[in-house]
């Protein structure tokens, strides 16, 4: 297991791959794979999404009456002895099914032929966290049954991470480099960013992003005591970023699987390309008492700095959207320190699934593909506009538009931000 290499964690530091990514070497996107809460498979998704459709709604996979949070995004119509070989069930969990199934729809999109690649050129890279609660959780009950049989929190965590990225390479017979992130929700990006630097080393595709989410008791429990989860009964008053009323977000599960390829290999091939990752960057928030700002300015600037463009250059911004008053001002101040004051326009898709841990910013990377593709910008639901203090255009309405780069942001508890550019390829 990897995890991201940030420096200096007491100012912001960036973490870059140190170069531009010139087009002759580029890496590009030639496959999407959704399991998301308002819908199964990527056109599902994006339809719904395009649409204003929420997936939030009464948790269902546990009894959450006694809690004080009671809503989530769970992803819909998920059926897994209808989508995944029965040998694959007893040895997999539900969000490793989830990903197995995007990772599938991802691959196919790529229409890459697996079986003519060194299948040592041909990896796995994801991003994951809460889900090791839902399958620790697990091991907890099977361990009370067996008479105590000792199996540590940290083996039950380490083995879900195993045996996420694991599976979906035993399925598809990839015996390249492989890794699992775990920034939280910055993980979506770091994944992808570490892809990228496989390929840098000599691969030629990765399976990539993050599918995650904890919708179980054990999971509940610790997001709840993280003090950021919305309590509100009504699902469409419970999430809103940037928005009055705001009060914490609420948890979802799924993500998006993406593939990247080397832009040669892509092209010999004859692929369709989404778009390439043009830019990344990573930095630390300082620690609590130690001089200097929030860094996720910084991370936008370093990740544009790397793509070679200006700000004015960036089509759209998909934001964080914690929906926490305090971190909705501090993302609204990086957006205006490096666009101005509604300088760009700003997506926040996830208001229809909820804030999805690991898998939160792949999704949005794969809207912001969509955007690129389709000239179209989603909406953020159940939102009329953001408050005027925030000085940001927020989407609150599908948006036709001409896209050709977007920023993705995203943040992680712990300090962790990551920034990543896609542009048209």
């Amino acid at each position: 297991m990897t995890s991201t290499t940030l420096e200096t964690p007491a100012r912001a530091v960036a973490a870059t791959d140190g170069r531009a990514d010139g087009r002759a070497d580029a890496a590009v996107f030639t496959g999407i794979g959704v399991a998301a809460p308002n819908g199964l498979g990527t056109e599902e998704w994006w339809r719904a999404t395009l649409a204003g459709e929420s997936g939030i709604g009464p948790v269902t996979r546990f009894d959450a009456a006694g809690y004080p949070a009671r809503l989530a995004g769970e992803v819909p119509g998920f059926e897994p002895e209808e989508r995944l070989p029965s040998r694959l069930l007893p040895q997999t969990d539900h969000m490793t099914r989830l990903a197995l199934v995007a990772a599938e729809e991802a691959l196919a999109d790529a229409g890459a032929d697996l079986a003519a690649l060194d299948p040592h050129t041909a990896g796995v890279v994801t991003a994951a966290s809460a889900g090791g609660f839902e399958f620790g959780q697990r091991e907890l009950q099977a361990l009370w049954s067996r008479g105590g049989q000792h199996v540590s929190a940290y083996q039950s965590f380490a083995w879900f991470y195993a045996v996420n990225t694991g599976q979906i390479s035993i399925r598809h017979g990839l015996r390249g480099p492989s890794g699992v992130l775990v920034t939280e929700q910055a993980g979506g990006l770091d994944a992808v960013a570490q892809a990228r630097r496989r390929l840098r080393r000599g691969a030629v595709l990765m399976v990539t992003g993050g599918v995650d989410g904890a919708i179980c008791p054990w999971g509940w429990t610790a997001q709840l005591a993280g003090g950021r989860m919305s309590t509100a009964s009504d699902p469409a008053r419970a999430y809103l970023p940037f928005g009055a009323g705001a009060r914490g977000h609420v948890p979802g599960e799924g993500g998006a699987v993406l593939i990247l390829e080397a832009g040669a290999a892509a092209r010999a091939r004859g692929a369709s390309v989404y778009g390439r990752l043009a830019g990344y960057a990573a930095t630390f928030d300082p620690a609590p008492g130690r001089a200097g700002g929030p860094g996720l300015g910084r991370a936008a600037e370093l990740a544009l700095q790397e793509a070679g463009l200006e700000p004015s250059a960036v089509d759209a911004v998909f934001a964080d959207a914690a929906g926490v008053p305090e971190l909705d001002r501090i993302e609204a101040a990086a957006l205006a320190r490096v666009f101005g004051p509604r300088g760009v326009p700003v997506a926040v898709p996830k208001t229809m699934t909820g804030r999805l841990a690991a898998g939160g910013a792949s999704l949005d990377l794969a809207a912001a593909l969509l955007s690129i593709r389709d000239g179209v910008l989603p909406p953020a639901a159940n939102l009329a506009e953001a408050l005027p203090e925030y000085g940001i255009d927020l989407v609150t309405a599908a948006r036709q538009a001409r896209v050709r780069a977007c920023l993705v942001l995203a943040r992680g508890q712990g300090g962790f931000n990551a920034a990543a550019v896609v542009t048209s390829a």
